[in-house]
């Protein structure tokens, strides 16, 4: 009797073919990332709500094709309910590998454990999981957020050494609150200032990670404390950053002059507004992780093991740099 995985194979090509004919009545083409491959990739993306993410997905598109492996995906738009049927819907095609950034940290256990006792392994991308049974899923790949957090601490140091500060007030905007980067981007960066007596974390609201959010924060933020009661902003995405520059220089504040910015991602916008001196300093989190990606799921699918744990390697770009080489960041 033939597998699921047989079956499902088997009749690839044809549903393929099918589509193909459907878009050409339609006067479009066969989707460029219809699996094709003896090698399908379930890959739930969590959403579209910045240009990292979006470079996160072409990523992963740009991958699957130049490596040959079919990918399936599905765009959660922020919703875990959404990725938890995306995942039960990779389960039931019998995919090889199911890749998914996840929203938040809990509730994955009992999709996970259906994962697993179909024998699929799942690849955790840019965002980790709170479980009990780490063997629910096969590796992690993505930033080291802790680190991420970090840095920017000791940028911080740096700047009101150079600056010669005596206080600084900060403001915190996070992101998506029990999410993985929100926790240890907070953790790193709190553990790094924590014995520094110039430093007093005033208040830290969450953003969402949406620039809209990041907009609310900074207007909410000025209207209680006011400019003149605010030293800093550490925001955790640049999309929030990017928000929240706009309502400082409505408000005739000159970031990164009157008020220290601190971001996360490097993202070309954000690293524009840095070359202009509208931020001080940005962490790099890299989106560009989907070569990676499709070199585990290669591993996987000629039954090697692969680390649990995979970091990409990462920097931080400062007032302090010189930018001036600095190649198109491409997201």
């Amino acid at each position: 009797m033939k597998t699921l995985r047989t079956l499902r194979r088997a009749a690839l090509p044809l549903l393929l073919a099918l589509c193909a004919v459907a878009l050409s009545a339609c006067g479009g083409d066969a989707p460029s990332n219809a699996p094709r491959s003896e090698v399908v990739v379930g890959f739930s993306q969590l959403g579209s709500e910045s240009g990292w993410r979006i470079g996160n997905t072409a990523s992963m598109e740009k991958a699957a094709r130049e490596w040959g492996f079919g990918l399936m995906l599905d765009n959660a738009n922020q919703r875990q309910d959404k990725q938890i049927a995306a995942i039960r819907s990779f389960i039931s095609y019998r995919v090889d590998v199911i890749v998914f950034s996840p929203i938040v940290e809990t509730g994955w256990d009992n999709v996970l454990t259906e994962a697993k006792d179909a024998g699929i392994p799942v690849i955790l991308m840019d965002r980790m999981i709170e479980s009990g049974d780490d063997d629910r899923y096969t590796a992690y790949i993505g930033a080291d957020f802790l680190a991420e957090g970090r840095r920017a601490g000791k940028f911080l140091k740096q700047k009101a050494d150079a600056m010669g500060a005596k206080h600084m007030n900060i403001v915190e905007i996070t992101g998506t609150e029990d999410s993985t980067p929100m926790r240890d981007r907070q953790s790193g960066f709190m553990w790094t200032i924590k014995d520094d007596d110039r430093f007093t974390v005033i208040e830290s609201v969450s953003g969402d990670f949406l620039r809209s959010k990041g907009e609310e924060c900074m207007r909410y933020l000025l209207e209680k404390y006011g400019p003149e009661g605010i030293d800093v902003v550490y925001s955790h995405n640049d999309e929030m950053t990017l928000g929240a520059l706009k309502v400082l220089e409505e408000a005739g504040v000159k970031p990164a002059r009157d008020i220290v910015i601190i971001s996360v991602d490097a993202q070309q916008e954000a690293v524009d507004a840095l070359r202009e001196g509208r931020i001080n300093c940005i962490v790099e989190c890299t989106p560009n992780l989907g070569d990676a990606v499709m070199e585990m799921v290669d591993a996987l699918s000629k039954g090697k093991q692969i680390p649990k744990r995979n970091h990409p390697v990462e920097t931080a770009f400062t007032e302090f740099d010189d930018l001036s080489d600095l190649a198109p960041r491409g997201y």
